[in-house]
């Protein structure tokens, strides 16, 4: 079998709910060793968002790992994952601000005992500030960091369908340990990482911010649609679709000859990006009507024949069921202990000398507790209460 990237390195985790569990999971994806370190009481609060045997939530960001049980409230406990640490290559914890230290598991102790640790702390809005004792969810740091109000019409506003500020920012530690393990390969020496919900949100706004920074206008969710030319219509079926014009003059073109308004392409109003866009109001209008005339499908095919970029707006069936989803082999079915098999979302990077793999389904509860205590000369009774 070809050799993962991440082959070699252990990673130890004391994260739960999403952030922390996702930046885990695609270190593992790559193929490091990630042991998560779960209470004995439940375990990860996202094992219970789910069947007794299978969540399907915590399932979703804790594949490919092994799950020990420490009592972390216990001399035991902490002893045997200060012992775990002592070897391990990366540490990614989750609590809140001040937790890992009073446990005697925070950077200064570990990175003494390993200097080649390489310590990965998540927060909610930083280590240090006015903010930092404050509790925080993806919610939050979707509105504080700014996302929310380009997602949502601030007049009648709306929550997200999916925790994006929890996937960013587990993309964004999963980034700067994968840097740090660069580094350590030049250095010799680990490092601390520190991302948090509000910095992970507000640097993926940086097209937004770059914007207001030059034009002094706050964006709002229309900016985008009005300067990317971007619309969503629903058709004449009742099915929705999205046409992303963009830069390029022979998109705009040839939207007007397929909705049948070739002069449209000298009218004053349009002729130009900036008139497009000073009138995108009206034009959306305009082309809704036109575009409840017929299917979505007629539509669509038109657009694609026109190569003018536009799709369908799937629901989450759909999208599973697309073609070139199946062409890329995005679902991926493991094993599983208890319920049979699950089926999963592939990770979204595909690397040719040393792919990435989903080998195992999320683990039990302390499934590798004596697996990996035995490592260390340690049992389960030693460690845990």
């Amino acid at each position: 079998m070809a050799q993962t990237a991440l082959e070699g390195i252990t990673v130890l985790e004391f994260a739960s709910y999403v952030s922390g569990p996702y930046a885990g999971m695609m270190l593992a994806d790559l193929g490091a060793e990630v042991i998560k370190i779960e209470t004995p009481k439940g375990g990860d609060p996202f094992r219970g968002w789910g069947a007794a045997d299978y969540s399907a939530t915590f399932g979703s960001v804790n594949r490919n790992k092994k799950s020990v049980i420490l009592d972390l409230k216990t001399d035991a406990g902490r002893e045997a994952a200060q012992t775990l640490a002592a070897t391990a290559d990366v540490l990614i914890e989750n609590f809140r601000v001040g937790t890992m230290d009073r446990l005697g598991l925070g950077f200064d102790a570990l990175s003494a005992a390993n200097p080649k640790l390489i310590y990965c702390s998540v927060t909610a809005f930083g280590l240090t500030g006015p903010y930092a004792s404050r509790p925080g969810y993806d919610t939050v740091g979707q509105a504080m960091g700014g996302l929310l109000s380009v997602l949502t019409d601030l007049e009648a506003p709306k929550p997200m369908g999916v925790s994006l500020s929890d996937h960013l920012t587990g993309i964004m530690a999963a980034y700067g340990i994968l840097g740090a393990i660069c580094a350590r390969e030049r250095t010799g020496r680990g490092q601390r990482v520190e991302t948090s919900l509000l910095s992970s949100t507000l640097a993926f706004l940086g097209e937004n911010a770059a914007r207001y920074f030059e034009e002094g206008d706050v964006p709002k969710r229309k900016t985008r649609t009005q300067t990317a030319a971007v619309f969503a219509f629903v058709a004449g079926d009742e099915k929705p679709f999205v046409i992303h014009l963009s830069s390029p003059p022979k998109f705009w073109q040839g939207l007007c000859r397929v909705v049948g308004r070739e002069a449209w392409i000298d009218d004053p109003r349009f002729m130009t990006k900036a008139d497009r866009r000073k009138n995108y109001d009206a034009l959306e209008t305009m082309l809704g009507e036109i575009f409840k005339t017929q299917p979505r499908q007629y539509w669509l095919d038109s657009l694609l024949a026109a190569d003018v970029p536009s799709a369908p707006i799937y629901a989450l069936d759909e999208a599973l069921a697309d073609p070139q989803v199946q062409h890329l082999g995005m679902i991926k079915e493991v094993p599983h202990p208890k319920v049979g098999s699950v089926k999963l979302i592939g990770g979204g990077v595909f690397l040719s000398d040393t792919p990435t793999d989903i080998k195992t389904p999320a683990p039990l509860h302390g499934q590798h507790t004596d697996e990996i205590l035995a490592r260390i000369g340690k049992t389960q009774s030693g460690a845990a209460e």
